[in-house]
């Protein structure tokens, strides 16, 4: 079994453009990259060639910069034939052969007619260091963890094709939407690493999806002293551990006495940095004016951090599953219940959106969670994390900026109120999808 990704639809685009570069694929660790580049290999391509850089040591042959005798050598080293026209070449871990990376530049000047996907753990840091990188020359895409869709298509096939169909005022019946919501409460526990989902899905339980969970967690913090510099590694670990507690203050924004006491901004910069540049957060920065472009008016000191993966953050802060899927409240968990509901919803914007979100504040009076940019509309979104949606916030940002469309995620069915666009948290996968009807409507 394997999950289905949307991801290689636009590998498909990808390899159908007529100026097609090398592609490079950007993601966290454990996340599928090397799963996608192979299935789309299999799928798309008569043939392909899959090289590892951590299991073969080939800067001499890079050293070439001659695509056609690299071709050549690698024939003869992976005993495939390389046919340019029809194979796929796979360059995994290339971070790990510097001459590889910056051979891609000669490969899309002398040789284009080949199709080459790239990818390595920790790529963006790589690249952030100021490793040769053939700027310019290369194509770009991000792969984030699984998304619940993704994860229903291969749990509920049916179920997902349901939702993907469903229009804005279409009803549904209760037995559905709770089928729909025991798949929801496995992905909220899960989480979207491929190999935690698995367990999931296959049935292997939930105490098998928290031992993946505790490797990749361990695994990361291995990275932090294999990859990162020795002045930073402790600073990166104090930031990633204290991110649940950062999602636990009613006020979300970060504050470097929470990482450390006595800590200081200039000295947890670029830890900061690394974290992001690694895929594990999102950096949501405070956006007091939401016109076009966002990145203009953002305020950099001011900012929220989330993990990449709402499964990792649930084992990460040790929010034990009953929380997650009760009906009843329990006692001390109300706030970070929200907290970890917006950290669901950043992570299924990411997937869909080319702009970051931001959060808007007006004089401490009001907070709105994220902003969100939609072709030329900015619009403001709100999470709630059960059926109480009132939301002073949002209504004094409708009253003061007047949007076109306000969004809300709940556990109420999804529905359009005047300008306000209710949408049940299990369906912010379908947002955008969403969108194209409603905004055209208004």
């Amino acid at each position: 079994m394997a999950f289905k990704r949307d991801l290689l639809e636009k590998l498909m685009l990808w390899k159908k453009s007529t100026n097609r570069k090398p592609l490079v694929i950007e993601g966290a660790r454990q996340v599928g990259k090397t799963w996608l580049m192979k299935e789309f290999g299999r799928t798309c391509f008569e043939q392909f060639t899959y090289i590892n850089f951590e299991e073969l040591n080939l800067q001499d042959v890079f050293a070439e910069k001659n695509p056609h005798a690299i071709i050549q050598q690698l024939a003869l080293i992976s005993g495939n034939k390389i046919d340019p026209q029809n194979t796929l070449l796979i360059f995994d871990e290339i971070q790990e052969c510097k001459p590889a990376l910056n051979a891609l530049k000669y490969f899309y000047e002398q040789m284009p007619e080949l199709a080459i996907v790239a990818a390595g753990s920790l790529l963006g840091v790589s690249m952030a260091a100021g490793d040769s990188f053939p700027v310019g020359k290369v194509d770009h895409i991000t792969l984030y963890p699984l998304t619940f869709k993704e994860y229903l298509s291969m749990v509920d096939e049916a179920m997902c094709e349901h939702l993907s169909n469903r229009q804005v005022g279409d009803a549904i019946a209760t037995t559905l939407e709770e089928r729909i919501k025991r798949h929801f409460d496995d992905y909220r526990v899960c989480g979207g690493m491929p190999e935690a989902a698995m367990c999931m899905a296959s049935g292997e339980g939930v105490e098998a999806v928290e031992k993946v969970q505790t490797n990749i967690l361990k695994d990361y913090q291995l990275d932090f002293s294999k990859h990162a510099s020795k002045t930073i590694i402790p600073r990166i670990g104090h930031i990633y551990r204290s991110i649940p507690s950062q999602l636990s203050k009613e006020n979300r924004k970060f504050i470097y006495q929470l990482v450390k006491q006595g800590a200081r901004a200039r000295e947890y910069e670029d830890a900061l940095q690394w974290l992001r540049q690694a895929g594990l957060i999102h950096q949501v920065y405070l956006n007091k004016t939401p016109n076009i472009p966002l990145s203009a008016y953002d305020d950099l000191s001011a900012f929220k951090i989330y993990l990449s993966d709402i499964g990792l953050l649930r084992k990460l802060a040790e929010v034990p599953v009953a929380a997650l899927v009760t009906k009843d409240d329990v006692i001390g968990y109300r706030e970070f219940k929200g907290a970890f509901a917006e950290n669901y919803v950043l992570q299924s914007l990411s997937t869909q959106s080319i702009v970051n979100l931001r959060y808007w504040t007006s004089n401490n009076s009001a907070e709105v969670d994220f902003l969100l940019q939609y072709d030329t509309y900015i619009l403001p979104v709100e999470v709630k994390s059960g059926k109480s949606t009132s939301s002073r916030s949002l209504t004094l940002y409708n009253a003061d900026k007047h949007p076109i469309l306000r969004i809300r995620y709940s556990d109420k069915d999804l529905k359009l109120d005047d300008n306000l666009l209710n949408i049940p948290l299990y369906m912010a996968d379908w947002t955008f999808a969403l969108l194209n009807g409603v905004i055209t409507s208004l």
